[in-house]
């Protein structure tokens, strides 16, 4: 049990990012209704609430807006800017940092959205009403990739990564048609300025500064100027999440921070603790620590609070009747769930064929088609758009049909995966997982003549584990690796050394004293021992358990004063630092870095979808 608590802890961002999708879809439900109820129970109060008009003034300046337009246009820029982060992340380090796997789907993005406002269009041709296409255009990223997480497939990373492209173009473009198509009055000298303050932020940033007080007064600056040019100021979050790089944290900010740290241990005073906390986030990437600030909020707090002041409506029969009888409701329900699913598997097979091949989706057809169902889900920006075009009945007809696409597009999507879900087992791995190859991580791939290799060759799935003997991670997660291979016999595991010598003294000694049992035949006798005693690591230790391993102790010996192990330790760092591995243990699964926990129900799910994943690239 408390192996299994401690390697859960450790989590992916994009994991993390998905888990707190999936919760925050059930609170956004909870919110949803709580709308609804109340509107129909004390209508009056929720008008009045969300009509409470909110001022900050700094001198004559201010800037005047109800309670729900403060919630719409304030705090959800916050919720773009996470949605940005995401999307930069897969970028820099995720799936799509092969650019040539961005361009598919971006265009699919593009397909799910013209589709769905030509059948908006087609059903409102020549009312009023046709104003309001926009309503069809963007997929909710938030609410969209959780409800995916709670009915999709248990092989989330890359169809997460396609979902999250395509929802973003979605929202770039969203964003863009309510500036250029739902803004009034829009002030060329505030949007200026504000274009003024973007180039700033690009100077600021290749000037490398980091300091995030200048960051966040710049970005309420553009918010501010935005706003003042009369385009909605969400499209700022957007704009700045998307220029936050993503990196791992490197080896030498690392020690860095380990140095700090220890000045501090050594002498703990305010000064030394701001320093080394300092030093601690520096070595995390800005966007990282960004989305582990803001998310969480944005997820449970801003987006539930959104659906409170925008998804009440007040329902009657009469009201139901004629909504549905409506081309306002019937455009944005068509819209989503059709024209999305269509526009999206449609340009998505379309591209693949022309391309001939070259550009293909990163998953199968069953998920592609998946991916099309839930994008049907156009929660947040629909409903801002709504809230521009419409007024009056047509607004609530609007939200109508918003909500009722988004019901009717989850159903639809468990429907999709249940049907794959009844394949056979080598058709459902083809129609989820596809037949695109995978990105490889690993920088220098397994030699059996040069690693330490435990299994067959011809086994289906690597184990990759860059290692120190001196961590204790390491020690935890040596049980679950060893019932890993128990538990398959068609996993090949692989030992390399990544000895952390600015936080374990010995583990470099260790390291040497592996290579000195290996070049006597008994790499893995020695590899146990050490993760088995990794508080007794010193020269006088080392050649007691050479002793009891029944090697020769003075070759042993000799091999560990000659330090001729080293070298090949420092082959093992220097495919470490090639590969971004800064810590241990890291694990590579065919290549892939696993990313998350390492306890044997996790890495048994890895291996088996890797070993799927094998078997359909390769059959």
């Amino acid at each position: 049990m408390g192996r299994t608590n401690w390697a859960k802890s450790i989590q992916t961002p994009l994991r993390q990012f998905l888990r707190t999708e999936t919760g925050s879809a059930a609170v956004l439900l909870t919110a949803t209704l709580a709308a609804l109820a109340w509107v129909n129970l004390h209508p009056s109060s929720y008008a009045t609430v969300w009509h409470t008009p909110l001022s900050v003034s700094l001198g004559d300046w201010s800037v005047s807006q109800d309670a729900r337009h403060w919630v719409n246009s304030g705090l959800m820029t916050f919720f773009f800017l996470v949605v940005g982060l995401e999307a930069r992340r897969e970028f820099d380090m995720g799936e799509l940092r092969e650019r040539r796997r961005v361009t598919l789907p971006v265009l699919a993005g593009v397909g799910g959205m013209v589709v769905p406002v030509a059948i908006y269009l087609a059903v409102n041709a020549g009312r009023p009403s046709a104003h309001g296409w926009g309503t069809t255009m963007a997929t909710d990223t938030a609410f969209a990739l959780g409800m995916l997480a709670l009915v999709g497939p248990r092989f989330p990373d890359r169809l997460r990564a396609f979902m999250l492209t395509v929802s973003v173009v979605d929202d770039l473009i969203a964003l863009a048609v309510i500036a250029v198509a739902y803004s009034q009055r829009v002030r060329a000298l505030a949007l200026l300025v504000a274009l003024g303050i973007f180039v700033v932020i690009l100077f600021v940033r290749a000037a490398r500064i980091r300091a995030g007080l200048v960051y966040a007064l710049l970005g309420v600056a553009a918010w501010v100027a935005v706003y003042e040019s009369g385009i909605d100021p969400i499209v700022v979050g957007l704009v700045m999440g998307l220029l936050t790089y993503a990196y791992p944290a490197a080896r030498d900010d690392l020690v860095r921070a380990s140095d700090l740290f220890r000045l501090f241990r050594e002498q703990p005073t305010p000064q030394l603790a701001r320093t080394a906390s300092l030093g601690l986030s520096s070595a995390i990437s800005p966007n990282e620590r960004l989305a582990q600030l803001y998310h969480p909020w944005t997820s449970y707090l801003i987006v539930p609070l959104f659906a409170l002041a925008n998804a009440g409506i007040a329902i009657n029969a009469g009201f139901l009747t004629a909504a549905f009888t409506s081309p306002i409701t019937l455009g944005i329900v068509l819209g989503y769930v059709l024209g999305k699913p269509a526009g999206i598997l449609g340009t998505t097979w379309m591209v693949s064929r022309l391309s001939r091949g070259r550009l293909r989706p990163p998953v199968g057809w069953a998920a592609v088609a998946g991916a099309g169902t839930i994008a049907g889900i156009g929660f947040t920006v629909s409903l801002l758009i709504a809230d521009l075009a419409f007024n009056g009945v047509a607004l609530e007809q609007a939200k109508l049909g918003v909500l009722t696409a988004a019901l009717v597009s989850s159903v639809l999507t468990w429907v999709v995966f249940r049907a794959a879900a009844l394949l056979s087992p080598p058709r459902r791995f083809r129609a989820l997982l596809g037949a695109a190859e995978p990105i490889v991580d690993l920088a220098a791939p397994v030699d059996p003549g040069r690693d330490h290799v435990r299994g067959r060759d011809d086994a289906p799935v690597t184990l990759v584990e860059y290692g120190d003997f001196e961590c204790p991670y390491c020690g935890q997660a040596e049980p679950v690796v060893r019932d890993l291979l128990t538990g398959h016999g068609d996993v090949r595991y692989v030992w390399r050394h990544l000895p952390l010598t600015d936080v374990h003294p010995h583990a470099q000694l260790a390291a040497e004293a592996s290579e000195a049992a290996a070049d006597q035949g008994q790499f893995w006798e020695m590899h146990a021992v050490l993760l088995a005693h990794q508080g007794g690591l010193t020269a006088r230790d080392l050649v007691r358990y050479a002793r009891e391993l029944g090697l020769d102790v003075e070759r042993f010996t000799e091999h560990l004063r000659d330090r001729t192990g080293a070298a090949r330790v420092a082959v093992d760092v220097d495919s470490a630092d090639l590969s971004g591995v800064s810590g241990t243990p890291t694990f590579f699964i065919n290549g892939r870095r696993h990313h998350g926990a390492y306890d044997i129900d996790t890495l048994s799910a890895e291996v088996r979808a890797a070993k799927a994943r094998a078997m359909v690239f390769h059959s």
